[in-house]
């Protein structure tokens, strides 16, 4: 496995409804050297977080129960104050409507499950320290 190119220290948080799902995330974020990390439940835990921590990065599941990583990434890019975030979209469906309406809502980036920590690794690389 390569060395991270970016600050270990970013702090992420990873966001989604299923703590099995989040686990593995976690595990594959210090397996790449990154340990700064929150975790939330869903849109809605992740929203009051966002507004109390600053964050380098989001990790978002795309469907969640109450508050969707959709409506997550929405919320974010509308307002002034965390529209550059980089965010990354998991999702365990690759359908083309789904990534094109991310894409459109400016993700920054997405990742299909199952993925490993290197493929993490390499989607973080690509957003981290992008200029949005």
């Amino acid at each position: 496995m390569s060395a991270v190119s970016f600050d270990p220290k970013i702090r992420i948080l990873v966001v989604d409804d299923s703590s099995t799902m989040r686990r593995i995330i976690c595990t594959a974020l210090k397996d790449i050297g990154l340990r700064n990390i929150v975790t939330a439940e869903d849109g809605d835990e992740a929203w009051e977080k966002i507004q109390r921590y600053d964050f380098d990065l989001i990790l978002s599941d795309h469907k969640m129960e109450r508050v969707s990583g959709e409506e997550l990434l929405r919320m974010v890019r509308e307002d002034e104050r965390y529209s550059c975030l980089p965010f990354i979209m998991i999702t365990a469906e690759a359908f083309r409507d789904n990534v094109m309406k991310a894409v459109q809502l400016g993700v920054s980036n997405y990742i299909v499950k199952p993925f490993n920590s290197e493929q993490l690794r390499v989607k973080i690389e690509k957003v981290i320290g992008t200029i949005c």
